[in-house]
């Protein structure tokens, strides 16, 4: 026959314990993000927003990897040191929680990014991002806007066409109304 025990408090607790101590030396890392694809226009800023946790001080890199190869962007630990490479020095904003902020987009930035977080035991994990760069395209706004001053400037000489033919035909009603008149009028009224 089989007995069975039900745990007691100090047996929950013992278990509890065993269990947040395994995840301790497996180094949870959390990597949490809202939004993984990304799409702004040149000249634009980007913020790659992620929320790290893990035990200890992590070690958060970031690289870019796209058609041509990928590079590091940065490596930082918060609150300790900051290496950013010289390819993205002074587009760069590296914030505590692991999340990045890129500057002024350009075309080539167009791609996939890589947040690979690092805890003091060694253990690691990767969230991925992609990110596109649409183009602005400056002359067809200058066409838009030459275009639009173009239909204004039409818009008004046909109004002042409108104008002007209006005031020539109320003069020719008015000269076909005085010819039509006789200059003596010889007719007399007479009484009812």
């Amino acid at each position: 026959m089989w007995h069975f025990r039900f745990w007691d408090v100090q047996d929950v607790a013992v278990f509890l314990s065993i269990t947040l101590y395994m995840c301790h030396l497996a180094g949870a890392i959390s990597i949490n993000s809202s939004q993984r694809n990304l799409i702004r226009s040149v000249q634009e800023d980007v913020f790659f927003s992620v929320d790290v946790t893990c035990s200890g001080v992590p070690t958060i890199q970031w690289s870019f990897m796209s058609g041509e190869g990928s590079r590091s962007i940065g490596t930082w630990q918060p609150g300790v040191f900051t290496n950013i490479t010289e390819d993205y020095s002074g587009r760069v904003e590296t914030y505590e929680n692991g999340s990045m902020g890129l500057l002024d987009l350009r075309l080539q930035d167009s791609g996939y990014y890589v947040v690979s977080v690092e805890d003091p035991a060694g253990n690691s994990q990767d969230v991925g991002f992609v990110l596109k760069v649409n183009e602005v395209l400056y002359e067809d706004l200058q066409y838009l806007s030459v275009t639009a001053i173009a239909l204004m400037f039409v818009a008004g000489l046909l109004m002042l066409t409108m104008w002007l033919l209006h005031k020539a035909c109320r003069r020719i009603k008015a000269w076909r109304r005085r010819k039509q008149m006789p200059e003596n009028d010889a007719t007399e009224l007479q009484p009812l």
